[in-house]
Parts: structure tokens; sequence; C-alpha cells
């Protein structure tokens, strides 16, 4: 075992992190803590609660935001466990109780990053947001109003505008923002000195992230307690493997130096060819395993995939459907699609599906729908393992679920579902007027009438003789 306990030193507040969840403080601030530690450097970082709702902001001030991340897996063929103390946040804030202590922050001349990972449900345009509201209920509105309260107060300086950095599992993550922000700007009529600002003086970097992280140990945490000794009640846990690929400039790269501290942190002109492999590959096949296991009665991606049933299912849905419309060379792709499966097994994570199943909806959309549509352009046909993993996810938010799963999504999204599943109708008719809602799926899905009968075809099936059986009579 490798613990990493760091001296407590002081961190000059550099950086604003909206999302205070699992995953980016055992990724980035991670990776922050790490290259602190390794090339004596003092990057702080305010946490930001992106969303009204939640209580984690609260539970890192009572800790005065220091917590444990603790990696586990295989290195070099041999078991690894690290313990790395987190101490570089400097603190916590909600905007929406605490508003001038978080405009003090984005006003704060030491201010030069953003880093962002609000899920692929943040960077979205919200209808009626107002942008002078302290503060705006949309990330994006969040993003224009404080570049334009910064703008004013900084008299448009050249030197104080941003470097913003996405980690949202959406395509050109950054660049789609960006495009929002402007949109807002200019809808609300703001200044054309305050655009070109934005444009010249901010940089808004796209990036992927790739570390399995499986949260809270709760099923161990008081043994990893007395092991700490401390009463950490934020620890975190996760893979020991990790990559951040970020498209920026050397000014990114000097500024962050994580490449100096030996971390698998990648600085690219041109993220598609790694997004398409680890989105299209990682995450889509966890979107499309979550609801199939949640039906067959298993908890963590581990218990799942090794039902042979389902590890098949995944390895054809990936082998069959998602590689051949991927460019690169065929045989580095099946190579890399193996690596990534077999991390699906890995023996010291228990990486729950009703974890990854949080806003799922809108995680098929980014991660499967793209490899969906593809293999419909090159072959003329539905793919049927990926639009099986839609009608499964399907009856996953469907009252007629039998496990009585709650789905965790946004209410307007649970508002709609519920109302059509409730109603007197088919269940084919439920389904196509489901998958027909544009406020969910955007114009493309919602038109894609073909999709929407071969869906509800495999949701009757299921609930007629449950996900295991259909399964089995897939191929």
């Amino acid at each position: 075992m490798n613990q990493t306990q760091n001296k407590e030193k002081k961190y000059s507040f550099q950086i604003l992190q909206f999302g205070e969840g699992n995953f980016l403080r055992a990724f980035v601030d991670w990776i922050i803590q790490k290259t602190n530690d390794k090339l004596d450097l003092n990057i702080g970082i305010v946490i930001v609660k992106p969303r009204e709702k939640g209580s984690m902001i609260e539970r890192l001030k009572k800790q005065d935001c220091k917590y444990h991340v603790i990696l586990e897996g295989i290195k070099d063929g041999k078991p690894v466990r690290e313990i790395q103390k987190i101490d570089c946040i400097k603190d916590a804030v909600n905007p929406y109780s605490e508003y001038q202590k978080y405009k003090k922050y984005f006003l704060n001349s030491k201010l030069k990053f953003i880093i962002s990972n609000t899920t692929e449900a943040g960077i979205t345009r919200l209808p009626n947001v107002n942008i002078f509201d302290e503060p705006p209920v949309s990330y994006p509105a969040k993003i224009v109003a404080l570049l334009y309260e910064r703008f004013k107060f900084f008299k448009g300086d050249s030197g104080k505008g941003l470097n913003i950095i996405c980690c949202e599992l959406i395509e050109n993550n950054a660049s789609v923002l960006k495009e929002i922000v402007l949109e807002l700007a200019n809808e609300n009529k703001l200044p054309a000195e305050f655009i070109k600002w934005v444009n010249k003086s901010c940089s808004f970097c796209n990036s992927l992230v790739d570390r399995i992280v499986t949260g809270f140990p709760k099923d161990n945490i008081k043994n990893i307690q007395k092991e700490l000794g401390v009463e950490d009640n934020l620890i975190v846990v996760g893979e020991y493997y990790h990559l951040w690929a970020i498209e920026g400039n050397e000014h990114i790269k000097e500024e962050l130096p994580f490449y100096k501290a030996g971390l698998n942190v990648l600085l690219l002109n041109d993220l598609k060819d790694y997004r398409d492999k680890k989105v299209r590959v990682l995450n889509g096949a966890h979107t499309a395993l979550v609801p199939i296991g949640l039906l067959s009665g298993y908890t963590t991606v581990k218990e799942a995939y090794e039902n042979t049933d389902i590890s098949v299912y995944i390895n054809k849905l990936i082998s069959d459907e998602v590689l051949p419309n991927i460019s690169g060379d065929k045989e580095e792709l099946k190579q890399f699609a193996n690596g990534i499966l077999e991390r699906f097994l890995n023996p010291y994570i228990k990486h729950y599906l009703k974890s990854i199943s949080l806003n799922s909806i809108s995680k098929w959309i980014t991660r499967d729908y793209p490899s969906l549509k593809d293999d419909y352009k090159s072959t003329g046909k539905l793919p049927k393992r990926i639009t099986f993993s839609l009608a499964s996810l399907l009856v996953l938010y469907s009252p007629e679920n039998k496990i009585r799963f709650k789905a965790n999504d946004t209410q307007e999204l649970l508002d709609i579902m519920e109302k059509i599943y409730t109603c007197n109708d088919t269940v084919e008719n439920k389904i196509v007027e489901i998958l027909s809602n544009v406020e969910i799926w955007g114009d493309e899905i919602a038109k894609f009438s073909e999709l929407h009968h071969a869906v509800a075809f495999y949701v009757q099936q299921i609930l007629s003789f449950g996900i295991k059986e259909t399964l089995k009579k897939l191929d």
C-alpha cells in the first residue's frame, strides 16, 4: 500500500470548480493535489455548487474541505492501492445562499481557471433563464453572468480572461458551452466589447476524462476510517487508471504543468479520436449495461458483467455495432476495447449500477445514440443491441419495471415520463409518445419513427417475458 499524506500548506486560489461530486473530487482534485505535491506548487481550488439541490457543499465545509481518495487496481500485473489526502480545496461555496461570497471569488484577480463537471444535462440551453439572477439557474448562464461581471470589474483588461475546461461527457463540451454563452450574451444585448473580450481573452478547452469512480465505500467505511485514523465521511474510491486529454495551447500546459508530475494528462490539438474511442466504448458500454444489470437483479458492474449472457451482449454490442464505425486501426481498436472491458472486472472496485444511472437518458443520447446512428447509416438497419439498450432503459424508467427502481433524473423529464406511462394506452403507443418528445430527445431522435417502433417491440418483450429471457432471445 502506498499512502500519501501531504503536509499542511497554504494554497493560492486559482481554480473555480463547478461540481462537487465524486468524480471531480477523485479525478481533477486528485490530479491537482498530485501536481502540487510532486512539483511543490500551491494551486488552490474553490468548489461551487452548480445546482440548488444537494448537501455535498455543507458536508465539505464540515470537514474543512479535506478528504481522502483511495485508488485500487492492477499495475504491471500486480495489485496496487494508493491513499491520497486532498487538502488543496480552499473553500466550498453555495451561490444560492452565499452569492456575495461566490461573487468575490469569481472577481478575484488571481483566478485563472474554471473547471466543470455538471453532467451531460449541465451544458444545455434551458428556456427562460435570467442571466441577471443571483445566481442564474443554468450552468451556461452562470458562466456568461460571471464573465460579464468580471469584464466590467476589470474594465475589459485582456489579462483577466479565464481558461474554462469542461469535463462533461458531451462532444466538444467547452465549444458547446461557449456557443450557448455567446448566444445568451447576444440575446441579452450585452456590449459588443464584452463579446469581443470573451472571444479574445477567454479560452474554452474541450476535454476528455477517464477514470472509473465508485464513490463512498459505505460497505467498508469503518475499517477504512480506522486505517486512516480519522473519521473521514467524504472518502472517494476509484480505479488506479486515469486519463485526461485536453485541447489547449502551451499557456495551459505551463499554467497546469501536469506532464511534469508524471500524470497521464495529454494536451492535444484534436480530441475526436480519443473521444470516439473512450465515450463510445467505455461510457457507451456502461450506459447499455446499467438497465440490463439492474433489471436482472445485480448491483455492481462486475456482478452484471460476470453474467455470461450480459457479457456476451456487451461484447457483441461493442465489436459489431460500435467499433466498425470508429476510425482508426481495427486491431488497435479491438485491443483498446478489450482493455476497457477488462476494467469492468476489476476485483477491487464496487462500481454500483445505481450510481451510474444518474441522468441515464441524456447519457444514452450522448454515449450510445451516435453509434446507433452511424451503424444505421452504414448498414441500413437498426443495430439490435444498441436499440435493445434503449428499450431496457425505458423499462427502467417505467413504473412497471418490477424492481421498484426509482430513476434519478431531472424532475422535468420524470414528470413527462410519469404522465405518459400512467395514461390509459397501449405500451407501444406510450413508448412512441415518449420517444417523440422533442424536449427529451431533440428533433433527430424524436422524428426517428423506425427506432420508436423497434424500441416499443423490445419494451413489450421485456415487460412480458422479463429481461433475462428477452436477452437470451436477442440473437
